[in-house]
C-alpha cells in the first residue's frame, strides 16, 4: 500500500512553524510497510485543499491530513474531506459530549464556534482526541482511506499511536523494522564508498546512509512478517558495518553522543567540566539536556574574551600574547585550568574562529582547537570546519564530545 501526507496550514507554507508532523508520519508509515512517495503542504484555502486531495488520491490509496480541524472559519479539512467523498456533515453526539466536558472541566464557557469541532462527515469514524478539543475523522470507501488528524503534535502523535497505527497495521501483512547505527569522524562520501558493495547487492534488508552535522547514520531496514525475523535479517549487515567502521560507530537508534560519553564517564568513575570559547556553552548545554547528570557534569565556563580566559580560568597572559586565543597552547591551558578549578579528572576546552569575520590567512574562519584533559594528560586536536557560524560551532561541540569518547575508550 502507498500513502500521501497532506499537511494543512498557511502557517507551514509561510515558514512560521516547522512541519514535524510529516516527518513523524513518514517514519511511522514506513515501519509498517506503507510507502510514502509524496508529501504536500497546502494553505487554508478550500479550493486548493480539495484539489490537493483529488491529486493525492489519484496516486495513493491512503491520505493522511494534519491540521485544519479547529474551531475557526479557516479550519475546513473535515468539511473538504466530506465534500470529496460526497458526504454531508453531521453532529457526532459522543464528540459533542466530550467537547462540552472539556470546557466544563476547565471552568470556561464554550463559544459557539467550537461546536463545529464535533461535526464529522456522515459515515466516518471519530478518532478520539484526549489532549485537545478537535477529534479526528476516518473515511474508508471505494478502496480509499482518508485519515484526518489535528495539527498540534501533542494531539496528533498520541491519536496516531492509539488509533491510526492499530487500524493501518491490519492493512499490511509485513512489518518494516529499522536499526540505525550512529557514527562520528567519518565523511558521508567516504562511508558510502566503503559500503558500496553492500548497497549495490542489497535486497532485504536495505541500508541507507544519512549525514547530519558532523555525524552520520546508517539505517538498516528489513521487511519481515514479525520483529524477530526482521532482526535476524538485520544482524549480518549490522555485524559487517561494525567490522568495517569499528569505533567510529558510537551508538544505535536514539542514543545520543553525549549519552555515550556520560556512560563512559560513569563507568570510569570520572566527573567532567568544560571551558568553552567559540562554542559559547553548546557543550555544557548538551550535558545538561540529560536528566540526573549532576554527578558527572560539574561546571561549564564560557570564557569568550581574553580577559575571561585570564581572570576566570587562569590562562597565562603570556600564552595569549605569544600564541593567540585560537591556538593549541591556549586550548591546552583552558582544559587544565578548568579541571583544576572545578576539581574534575576530565575536561574539554574549545577555542576557534566561528566567523563570519575575524579570520586571517594564518588563522582562517573555521580554525578550531579542541583540548581533552583526562587524569593529568591533555591531547589537543586542530580542525578546519566549513560552513556558517552556527554550523562551525555545532560541529566543534560534536567533535569535542567525540574526541573525548575516543580517549575514554582507550582507558576502559
Amino acid at each position: 500500500m502507498n500513502a500521501e501526507i497532506l499537511s494543512v496550514g498557511t502557517e507551514i507554507l509561510l515558514g512560521d512553524i516547522v512541519n514535524t508532523n510529516a516527518q513523524f508520519l513518514a517514519k511511522e508509515l514506513a515501519s509498517i510497510g506503507i510507502s510514502v512517495f509524496r508529501q504536500t503542504v497546502v494553505g487554508d484555502n478550500p479550493d486548493r485543499l480539495l484539489m490537493a486531495l483529488e491529486e493525492a488520491f489519484s496516486r495513493a490509496e491512503i491520505v493522511i491530513t494534519t491540521g485544519g480541524l479547529g474551531p475557526t472559519k479557516d479550519d475546513l479539512t473535515k468539511e473538504i474531506g466530506g465534500k470529496f467523498f460526497d458526504k454531508k456533515m453531521i453532529e457526532d453526539a459522543e464528540a459533542m459530549k466530550t467537547l462540552k466536558a472539556h470546557f466544563a472541566s476547565m471552568g470556561r464557557a464554550m463559544t459557539e464556534n467550537n461546536l463545529k469541532q464535533a461535526w464529522i462527515p456522515e459515515g466516518s469514524v471519530v478518532i478520539p482526541n484526549s489532549n485537545g478539543t478537535a477529534p479526528g475523522s476516518l473515511i474508508e470507501e471505494n478502496g480509499k482511506i482518508l485519515i484526518m488528524l489535528p495539527g498540534p503534535p501533542s494531539e496528533m502523535i498520541p491519536m496516531y499511536q492509539n488509533f491510526v497505527l492499530p487500524f493501518l497495521s491490519q492493512k499490511t501483512n509485513k512489518k518494516y523494522i529499522s536499526n540505525t547505527l550512529r557514527l562520528c569522524g567519518v565523511g558521508e562520501s567516504f562511508a558510502e564508498d566503503k559500503i558500496k558493495d553492500i548497497i549495490e547487492n542489497q535486497t532485504n534488508p536495505t541500508i541507507a546512509p544519512y549525514a547530519e552535522a558532523s555525524e552520520l547514520k546508517f539505517r538498516i531496514t528489513a521487511a519481515a512478517t514479525d520483529e524477530n525475523e526482521a532482526k535476524k535479517l538485520i544482524k549480518p549487515i549490522k555485524d559487517e558495518l561494525y567490522c568495517r567502521f569499528s569505533e567510529n560507530i558510537y551508538g544505535e537508534d536514539d542514543t545520543s553522543l553525549v549519552e555515550v560519553v556520560i556512560g563512559l564517564l560513569e563507568k570510569n568513575g570520572l566527573a567532567i567540566s568544560v571551558a568553552e570559547s567559540c562554542t559559547g556553552g553548546m557543550i555544557a548545554s548538551k550535558f545538561v539536556d540529560i536528566p540526573n547528570v549532576s554527578s558527572i557534569f560539574k561546571e561549564g565556563i564560557v570564557a569568550y574574551s581574553n580577559e575571561a580566559k585570564i581572570n576566570r580560568l587562569g590562562v597565562s597572559e603570556s600564552t595569549l600574547n605569544e600564541f593567540g586565543a585560537v591556538s593549541e597552547q591556549t586550548a591546552e591551558e583552558m582544559a587544565r585550568c578548568v579541571a583544576k578549578s572545578s576539581k574534575t579528572s576530565v575536561s574539554i576546552a574549545t577555542t576557534g574562529i566561528a566567523g563570519p569575520d575575524g579570520g586571517t590567512d594564518e588563522k582562517p574562519v573555521g580554525l578550531v582547537y579542541i583540548a581533552v584533559f583526562i587524569n593529568g594528560n591533555v591531547i589537543v586536536k586542530e580542525f578546519n570546519f566549513k560552513g556558517n557560524r552556527q554550523r562551525i560551532r555545532e560541529r566543534t561541540a560534536i567533535n569535542a564530545l567525540d574526541t573525548l569518547r575516543r580517549e575514554l575508550l582507550k582507558t576502559t
